[in-house]
């Protein structure tokens, strides 16, 4: 089982302690935090970006590939009405001469990211109180 602790330290900012590293967290002022930290939804899509971004850096490490000018954006698409995010896109500038036969092969890399593989298989959530 891993385990993350989390400590609340006044106001919005929440932190947890995971893998020897500390992550802070807060709200924006618009919802009565300080904006000192990312909110908790903003890491939870930098996981997924930067997971996706590993992927791909990977790709082109394990081939010699240079990864120089290679840049990875995510958007994401909202449904206003629901406030949720019904769609993100990867955007994946390859390095300048990045040869044709890998595209396909980094497109598959990053598709394997695992913070997306979780999102897809949703594991069972659960609350206990002690």
């Amino acid at each position: 089982m891993e385990s993350i602790k989390v400590s609340f330290q006044g106001g919005k900012r929440i932190h947890a302690e995971v893998g020897g590293y500390t992550i802070e967290t807060d709200q924006p002022v618009k919802y009565g935090g300080e904006a000192s930290a990312p909110a908790p939804f903003d890491l939870f899509l930098a996981s997924l970006a930067t997971c996706a971004g590993i992927y791909a850096w990977n790709f082109c490490e394990s081939r010699k590939l240079s990864t120089a000018d290679m840049d990875l954006q995510m958007d994401c698409m909202r449904d206003e009405k629901r406030k949720m995010i019904v769609k993100v896109i990867f955007r994946l500038k390859l390095p300048t001469g990045f040869p044709d036969r890998y595209r396909d092969g980094i497109i598959k890399a990053m598709e394997l990211c695992a913070v997306k593989k979780h999102i897809q298989d949703t594991p069972d959530f659960s609350v206990e109180l002690g």
